[in-house]
């Protein structure tokens, strides 16, 4: 049975239940804001930075197989858009809810031993140790499920040139004259036969002065 091991009730991310007891219908609202702990996002693309304030407001309900944990989390998150490259700030708001089970014990406080079919449901299965929960794990899949996975600044952000890397948002105007690579071809070639007949000219006019010197 996967159960938390150790909680410290000095975490802000573990919760005691004590208080709300174990009647079924029993309920309890708490509201607190923690430091973020660090990598709470998708790293490298957007998330909360270490440190910063995230208000959590809970809803704890005693039900037979344990505490059901309802919530909301917000905080303000920065990333960069992957559009234009500029940072950006966004505010936040993810909802969660949560069963922590109660551990099944014997008459004498310690864990039953569980049959090996739900060994693997079990593993999925959060559980309440010593009256205590932790949060984190449930918060973080939150945050991450509320996150865009491609955050923009701005919903019509129209990004960079893809010539020259100017951000288009700063110069509406901004463009290049196009040129279709079949014309430049041509181009090219028609360059290439007007220096020829330059250079047939050339020859021409010097072999008639070298007569004209005879």
């Amino acid at each position: 049975m996967a159960l938390n091991t150790h909680l410290d009730h000095r975490n802000p991310l573990v919760f005691d239940t004590h208080e709300l007891g174990r009647r079924p219908g029993a309920l309890q609202r708490l509201t607190r804001t923690i430091d973020a702990p660090r990598d709470l996002g998708i790293q490298g693309v957007i998330g909360v930075p270490e440190g910063a304030p995230v208000e959590l407001e809970l809803r704890l309900e005693s039900v037979m197989e344990g505490v059901l944990v309802t919530g909301t989390a917000r905080a303000r998150v920065k990333g960069e858009c992957v559009r234009c490259l500029e940072p950006l700030e966004q505010q936040l708001e993810a909802e969660f809810q949560e069963m922590f089970s109660y551990p099944d014990a014997d008459d004498r406080g310690r864990v039953k031993a569980e049959p090996a079919d739900d060994a693997e449901e079990d593993e999925d299965r959060l559980f309440i140790e010593d009256g205590l929960f932790d949060l984190e794990p449930v918060l973080r899949d939150a945050v991450v499920l509320a996150l865009p996975m491609q955050p923009v600044c701005q919903d019509d952000c129209p990004g960079l040139c893809s010539e020259c890397g100017a951000r288009l948002a700063d110069d509406p105007d901004h463009h290049h004259d196009a040129v279709d690579i079949r014309w430049a071809a041509l181009q090219g070639l028609a360059g290439s036969l007007e220096d020829g007949e330059k250079d047939e000219m050339s020859g021409a006019e010097a072999g008639v002065d070298e007569k004209q010197e005879k």
